[in-house]
């Protein structure tokens, strides 16, 4: 087999992100695109020689081809083995147990998350480290770095592999087994959630609506709600994997899926809703007559993960992210255990989880998890709900409720500003920079700032400090109001601004959302002043 040295200059525009690269299609298409950013990643792996590499995702268009693109190059560069997901798939969260289970020096995970496929949606290409996680801040500056400087790539000249059946073949001096992409991740959870209790839970009538969004965690949920658990036929829709997610916006909120949302609030509710996202580490929670932010989610979660076999033992500890509700905090308070607020990204939790401070984490966005793997996971959640829900006997709204009882409720809302200009998202965030001294004490529609900052973290594993997470503005009235710019789009900039406000009065746990936080919306748009400044005078997405 022949090994082609490829010449070709280096791409400027290869910097990852907070979840790797992610670009429209048309751009990985670019010749050598593809190839320069799978070098690029392979020279930064040290010790890669002879090593097992693990591969997938989640299917959508480009998929497959950068999976063959993917193993030739590794097989040209001296890797010894590649653990390759049926048919080129393998959701975050398993592709995370796989390296994990197997020793892999690491993986490369093809997925744009939540974004939408097809021929001219988003793709992404990312890697994540031998524990499982996404790589380090350190690993992908290296990347980036060597993109950069790269004047071509090697790969082997050899037609491309059956993907789609089970076994090992070789490529040079390399072997390709192609696995169960379920297999790992069923036995996961088998070791985490009590699966007898959950399917006497089924056999007992209840009824559940899972929602795969035509996305890579259709086979998933076949195999282990219908498969393993014994849920009815049809309790997974949209099950099979499509390219283009099959026109879906694969993002789990009220807005995306909306067919699951408006049926889990009509007379007729299943005892239980749930979707995931495109690439299987986000989850979306609807009880009968009631969504569940996923703040409230974590939160209840970690007050009842030890129903479950897996988390017995008690938490070590709890993690969100900065602009995740407090709800969880005051979970942890009264299990008397560390609450830890970080930056926005699944990669800080990772020294938090190796370190053994946290058992349990998540953020607002729909991801939750915990130290079984190092990326979000969907389906797990989703599980550990079910198991909760065995235990107590309770129906999840009343769950909810009982919840809110006991800790109060952090009513929570995001507000979206997609694909707005660049330079006015950067003016918009320096403005609300420069007046962050000034602002605590004064008043704003009946609201006082407590203090204002722009959030720091400091790793308490490692010492490493990251700057400028977010502005917070926090309020003595007990609301918070918090703005940044997501990294997770391919398009212009995405505003989010998140508000909140805490209410423990018996009385005022049922008022609308709006009403509750109509005041803190009002104050969010003004003191930004997102209107003159972006030109959108309302959000594009509310969750």
């Amino acid at each position: 087999m022949v090994v082609k040295d490829v010449t070709t200059a280096p791409f400027l525009d290869q910097k990852p992100g907070t979840s790797g690269l992610r670009k429209k299609v048309p751009i990985f298409q670019q010749p050598h695109y593809v190839e320069t950013f799978v070098q690029a990643i392979l020279d930064t792996v040290p010790g890669h020689e002879g090593a097992t590499l693990v591969l997938g995702g989640d299917g959508r268009f480009l998929n497959r081809e950068v999976v063959q693109t993917t193993l030739k190059i590794a097989a040209a560069n001296d890797f010894g083995r590649v653990l390759v997901g049926q048919g080129g798939l393998l959701s975050t969260p398993a592709a995370s147990c796989v390296i994990r289970k197997h020793g892999a020096v690491g993986g490369i995970v093809l997925s744009a998350s939540h974004n939408p496929g097809g021929p001219n949606g988003d793709f992404g290409i990312k890697f994540n480290a031998a524990n499982g996680g996404p790589a380090p801040e350190s690993v992908t500056e290296a990347i980036y770095a060597r993109s950069k400087a790269l004047d071509g790539y090697r790969i082997l000249d050899v037609p491309d592999l059956d993907l789609d059946t089970i076994g090992t073949t070789q490529l040079g001096d390399m072997s390709v087994t192609v696995i169960d992409p379920v297999a790992d991740y069923l036995d996961l959870m088998r070791s985490l959630v009590d699966f007898d209790a959950i399917a006497r839970l089924f056999a007992s009538g209840f009824r559940m609506r899972f929602d795969a969004m035509s996305a890579v965690t259709g086979p998933y949920a076949k195999a282990i709600l219908e498969g393993a658990l014994g849920a009815p036929a049809g309790t997974v829709v949209n099950a099979v994997p499509l390219p283009d997610f099959g026109g879906h916006h694969p993002d789990p909120n009220p807005v995306h899926a909306a067919d699951l949302y408006a049926l889990m609030l009509g007379p007729d509710a299943p005892d239980f809703g749930a979707a995931s996202d495109g690439d299987g580490d986000r989850n979306m929670i609807v009880a009968p007559g009631l969504f569940v932010t996923p703040s409230d989610s974590l939160a209840i979660l970690a007050a009842h993960a030890h129903r479950a076999p897996g988390y017995a033992r008690g938490l070590s500890g709890i993690a969100r992210s900065m602009p995740t509700s407090r709800a969880a905090d005051r979970v942890a308070a009264s299990l008397e255990i560390p609450a830890y607020e970080t930056p926005t990204g699944w990669k800080f939790f990772g020294n938090l989880l190796d370190a053994g401070l946290i058992t349990l984490c998540g953020e607002e966005s729909a991801g939750t998890g915990s130290d079984h793997v190092r990326e979000k996971d969907g389906l797990w959640a989703v599980l550990l709900w079910l198991n909760v829900l065995a235990a107590t006997g309770s129906r999840a709204d009343a769950l909810v409720r009982a919840h809110w009882a006991e800790f109060g409720r952090d009513f929570y809302t995001r507000h979206d500003y997609e694909e707005i200009d660049s330079d006015a998202a950067q003016a918009l965030m320096a403005a609300l920079r420069d007046r962050l001294p000034a602002l605590p004490g004064q008043h704003f529609r009946g609201l006082t700032v407590e203090s204002a900052d722009d959030f720091r973290y400091v790793d308490p594993v490692d010492g490493s400090i990251t700057e400028r997470q977010g502005v917070r503005i926090v309020f003595a009235e007990d609301a918070r109001v918090v703005y940044r710019l997501s990294g997770t789009g391919t398009a212009g900039a995405t505003l989010r601004v998140y508000i909140e406000r805490y209410e423990s009065a018996p009385e005022r746990l049922e008022l609308p959302i709006a009403e509750v936080l109509a005041p803190v919306v009002a104050v969010a748009e003004s003191l930004a002043d997102i209107a003159a400044i972006t030109g959108r005078t309302e959000p594009s997405v509310i969750t």
